[in-house]
């Protein structure tokens, strides 16, 4: 007797294959859906882990990115500055040129007013590019604050000119660098570095020549002014020499004066070069001093000062004596300046050469950022492809399966 056997499907046998199908079709979308976006994380579900490290990845992304615009806007206040500064040089040695002309003996007085005229062009130009502001109306020179003019002057007081704010220079940090520069640092004498003085003969008239001052003693250096007046020469304290007396009164900047009889060091009686020593200084008078000659030395505190004085001094010398005078102790003071301008202008340099360097780690920062996000979130395509095609492959064997089970049935069986 011949038998077969004849399986059939159950409600079981069903659910699982439709269970099959839904997995395998819910999977093959999802890939479709990586593989259209290019992400292998759609919902963060999808891999908790990758989706936080792709977030905390692009926050750092964004923040990088907030502190390289904020740094190209320093940059381009500091460059603004620096090129400030170079203007400024550049006028400055155009008026230390004009001095030079202006003492000239051969110049007629409408030839020498006529330099006069350019040399206060250039020191208002000076001023105001002293002033200048960014784009967004800010100093380029506030130092570490100061108001939106930061210096003011000149003034009808001893400090002819002043710095309206806050001294020094803003630090920098591993992503930026400072807005302004130290206008005070760039364009305000220190007495304790700088030995910028003004010599002014009480009687232009007088043929008594003095020199520009120089350094004597650093540990006795004040902000003082100085009046010399009753020079008289005397015995020195060894043969064949002789030395100045001289009353010598000195100013304090609280106004506090005191007065004293001060000598000069021994020269050769056959010099007619005295020297004067004061407060730290010395200069040298030439010449035969009487009774009636005065001559005040006072502190240049800026380099507005220098070129407000050259200009006075200049335009008032009434004989080449006085005219010579004036060129030096200018030409002196001036270099001054110019030496505190180039610092900070080197200063800016600097600045500037940190943010580039600031500019190529930041990006090399991004570039290993965005590498952390790809890793965390981006699908490699190969890979999904391969996944894709298995996927459906699977796919479509559930549906051949499942078409197979339904025939599975005891009706068709019976049929």
């Amino acid at each position: 007797m011949s038998m077969f056997i004849h399986r059939t499907g159950t409600a079981h046998a069903y659910g699982n294959a439709l269970r099959n199908i839904g997995q395998r079709q819910s999977d093959l979308n999802n890939l479709q859906a990586n593989l259209t976006s290019g992400k292998k994380i759609i919902r963060t579900s999808d891999d908790p882990t990758s989706a936080a490290n792709a977030e905390r990845a692009r926050m750092r992304i964004s923040r990088t990115a907030t502190d390289m615009r904020m740094l190209e806007t320093q940059r381009n206040a500091i460059a603004t500055a620096e090129s400030t500064l170079g203007d400024i040089t550049d006028s400055l040695q155009r008026f230390r040129e004009l001095v030079v002309n202006a003492g000239n003996g051969i110049n007629r007085d409408t030839e020498r007013q006529f330099i006069i005229n350019e040399l206060q062009g250039l020191r208002d130009h000076i001023f105001s590019m002293a002033n200048t502001k960014d784009t967004n109306g800010m100093p380029l020179f506030s130092s570490l604050g100061s108001a939106l003019a930061p210096f003011v002057g000149p003034l009808p007081t001893a400090q002819d000119y002043q710095f309206n704010g806050l001294p020094g220079q803003t630090a920098s940090t591993d992503v930026s660098i400072p807005y302004t520069l130290d206008g005070d640092g760039a364009f305000m004498f220190d007495h304790d570095i700088d030995i910028a003085y003004n010599v002014e003969m009480g009687d232009r008239l007088t043929p008594l020549i003095a020199s520009t001052v120089s350094l004597a003693d650093a540990s006795k250096l004040t902000q003082a002014s100085y009046t010399i007046s009753d020079i008289s020469l005397g015995p020195g304290s060894v043969a064949d020499s002789q030395r100045a007396t001289y009353t010598l009164t000195e100013t304090l900047p609280d106004g506090t004066e005191s007065t004293n009889i001060a000598t000069g060091p021994d020269f050769p009686t056959t010099s007619n070069n005295i020297p004067i020593t004061f407060g730290g200084l010395t200069m040298t008078l030439t010449g035969t001093p009487s009774a009636t000659d005065t001559m005040t030395v006072e502190p240049v505190v800026s380099i507005f000062s220098v070129l407000d004085r050259a200009i006075q001094d200049l335009a008032l010398a009434p004989n080449n004596n006085n005219a010579n005078l004036a060129v030096a102790q200018t030409l002196q003071n001036i270099d001054i300046g110019m030496g505190r301008v180039s610092a900070v202008r080197g200063q800016a340099g600097e600045l500037l050469s940190r943010a580039d360097r600031i500019t190529t780690n930041q990006g090399k920062r991004t570039e290993q950022l965005e590498a952390d996000k790809s890793r965390a979130e981006d699908l490699d395509m190969i890979q999904g492809i391969s996944d894709f095609n298995n996927k459906q492959t699977g796919y479509q064997a559930a549906l051949q399966s499942y078409a197979k089970v339904q025939q599975l049935s005891l009706f068709e069986y019976m049929r």
